[in-house]
Parts: structure tokens; sequence; C-alpha cells
């Protein structure tokens, strides 16, 4: 493993939270939620020359009070039980644990807390100034609940960051989500919360878990108009997912002015994700963090943490779209359109399809949408309708 980063004497642009003690979180070896596409990923970037043992870190396990942040004890201690096995079957199926979903596995409060801890440590690097930018690729659990796991999530990392950065550094956060599912756990957290906005686009629940993610999921109470959904018809491309991604964040960062911005990154809207029913290819991970960057430098002096999330075909298209994550944090650019051959050569034996050899998809990559144009006008409407709070204020 490489030699960790330190933070007390590194200062450069951006941190990678990296070790293979993350690729513990395994549910099954038949499991959808594979951590392998985390070592698929920096061993792109490295056979990219796109990354350097020094700006590798290793994460942290994340220590009970600050899971207790957003998780109940009674959780936690269940969440411990079930990792030696000594929870009865009942008492895991109240907590959303031991189910097709979220099977119980040894280690789990181990392998679970460390993600937690990698996203923490993210956090401190970027809030405490030692750099502008730090990925957690193994966090982005943003299913699960104060005190419920779900949808492969036993611990919400990103909602305990959140609050961890609000106590700690005392911070306004902005958290985008571009999972193809709605990140229902991180908006729950902070529903009533105006010192949190969240920003979610994903498919429409009529078709895809978790169901929620309805634009008018607005918030409640002081924080009525701080919950922003777009959920976007199925098999959305790449340009309208681009169009109501971009026009969405630049008008809620806006309003909002939030001293840091955690994107989750889910990798899941591509076409070619099992799971999921959108119709995107590497275009828009190109995109994606290249208007997150603009923006986090526009309103937040650079600080900007992202995390990883869904993303269901771990050969050809998870660990393309996190590497251009992390080269747009630092400013790589790739020799050429190409996959380096060495990675190609290192993975292929073990892939279960032929990968793809080019950073961008070939052409034609899936079926023309018939209902491209009515697709497109449904979601321009849905991001009309959910910007509608912070356009009507500005008319007032």
């Amino acid at each position: 493993m490489a030699k960790s980063a330190d933070q007390s004497t590194v200062n450069q642009e951006a941190v990678f939270i990296y070790s293979e003690d993350l690729l513990n979180y395994r549910f099954s070896e038949e499991h959808p939620f594979n951590q392998k596409r985390l070592q698929l990923t920096l061993d792109l970037l490295k056979k990219s020359n796109a990354i350097t043992d020094d700006q590798i870190a290793a994460p942290r396990l994340a220590t009970d009070e600050e899971l207790q942040l957003v998780h109940d004890p009674a959780y936690i201690k269940a969440v411990k039980l079930a990792s030696t096995g000594n929870l009865s079957k009942d008492k895991a199926e109240s907590y959303g644990l031991g189910t097709e979903d979220t099977p119980i596995f040894t280690g789990m409060h181990d392998a679970s807390a460390r993600l937690v801890g990698g996203t923490l440590e993210a956090v401190d690097w970027v809030m405490s100034g030692k750099v502008k930018h730090a990925m957690n690729l193994g966090g982005g659990l943003h299913h699960g609940f104060r005190g419920k796991a779900s949808g492969f999530c036993v611990y919400n990392d990103s909602s305990v960051a959140i609050k961890y950065m609000q106590e700690k550094y005392k911070a306004k956060v902005l958290y985008v989500d571009t999972d193809a599912h709605h990140g229902d756990g991180v908006q729950w957290s902070f529903y009533d919360d105006p010192n949190v906005c969240t920003l979610s686009l994903h498919e429409t629940g009529r078709y895809l878990f978790p169901g929620t993610g309805a634009v008018n999921e607005r918030g409640q109470g002081k924080g009525y108009g701080y919950s922003f959904n777009i959920p976007l018809d199925a098999f959305t491309e790449d340009e309208s997912f681009l169009a109501s991604y971009e026009q969405s964040f630049r008008e809620v960062i806006e309003f909002f002015k939030p001293d840091v911005i955690l994107t989750q990154n889910g990798a899941d809207a591509h076409c070619l994700d099992p799971l999921t029913h959108l119709s995107s290819t590497m275009k828009i991970y190109q995109k994606i963090p290249e208007i997150a960057h603009e923006l986090a430098h526009t309103y937040c002096e650079g600080r900007w943490v992202a995390v990883g999330g869904g993303g269901y075909d771990i050969w050809r298209v998870v660990p393309r779209a996190w590497a251009k994550v992390w080269m747009e944090m630092t400013g790589f650019t790739p020799d050429s359109g190409d996959l380096p051959e060495g990675w190609l050569t290192r993975w292929q034996p073990e892939s279960p399809v032929p990968l793809i050899k080019t950073w961008q998809d070939p052409d034609n990559i899936y079926e023309a949408i018939p209902r491209k144009k009515e697709i497109t006008e449904k979601n321009k409407l849905t991001v009309d309708k959910a910007l509608y709070t912070i356009r009507s204020n500005k008319k007032k």
C-alpha cells in the first residue's frame, strides 16, 4: 500500500482518501455493491500517471461519538452486534439489517465506520485549509437513516460529515447528489435545517428505489425552501441531464451561498448501469465535476469534498467516471483519448465484459430514444418547478 500523506506537512491542491481496508465493505460475492471499483479506479489513475503516492491519505475509523451526530446509539449498538453474529433475525430486520439489499457481514461495523471516517478525513483536509479539494470514493452512502440501514447503506457518511462540518467548522453546506437514486437519507437528515441545502438529480421515483425525491419535497419548518429535487424522466440523455444539472446547480448555489460543497458522485446514471433506466454516457461524467469545480472556486474559495455512491457497472463505467472527478480536481489531462494499455491488460482477464478502451464512450452505445424531445421538455418543466421558490423570491 502506498505511503499515506500527512496533513501536517502536505500542502497541495487535492487529496485522495484510500486504503485497501475500504474494500472490506462487501455484503457478498453476488451483491451488486462491490468496492472493487475503488481498486479499479485508483489503478486507472496510477496507470494514467494522474496520481502519486503522496496524494493518497488513509481513512480512519469514525468514532461512536461521530456516528451519533446522525445515528441513534441503539442502532450503532445493533450494527456492532450484527457484525459479530449476535443480533437476532427479528431485531436485525427492525433496523433494516439482514435484508436482501443490506445483508449482514462479519466486521460490518468497522467496515462501515471506516467509510464514514474516510469522508470525515476528507472534510478535515479541506476545512483545515491543507487542500482545496478532497475525495473519498468509498463514501456516498446516501440511503442510511438515523436508526435504519437502507439501499446498501449501513451508516450515512455524507449526513455525518455535514453535521461534523456544522459543529466543528460552523459551515453552511451545499450537498449536491447526481446518483441515479434519490439521496433520501441526506435529505431527511436536514429537512428542517436552513443551514444545509440539498440538491438531488435522480431518476424519477416512479420507476426506481427509493421512490422519493419529488419536486414538492422542499423542506419543512425553518428548512422549507432548502431542499431541491430534480426527478428526471427515465431514458434521459446527456444533453437534458446536463442542462438540468447546470441550471439547477448554478441557481441553487447563488441562492444559498455555501461555505463548502459536498458532491455525491454516483456513477449509475450511465446507460450501461444494470440497476437504473437513464441514458447518459461519459459526457456527463466529464462535465459534472467541471461545473462543481468552477462553482467551488466561485463561491467557496475552492472548498469541495467529493464522495462516491452508486455505480454497478464496475468494469466499464465507474473507474472512468470517478477518475474524471480526480482529474478535474487536480487539473490533469490524459495523454490521449485511449485508456492506458497497462490497465486494460491488467483487468480484462477478470472482467466478465469487454472493457471500453477509451475515456469517452463509443458512438451508438445505446439505442436511440424515440421520446427524446418529450423527455427533454418534461425535464425542463421539472427544473422550473423545482426552482420555483428561488425565482419567486427574486421577483419580490
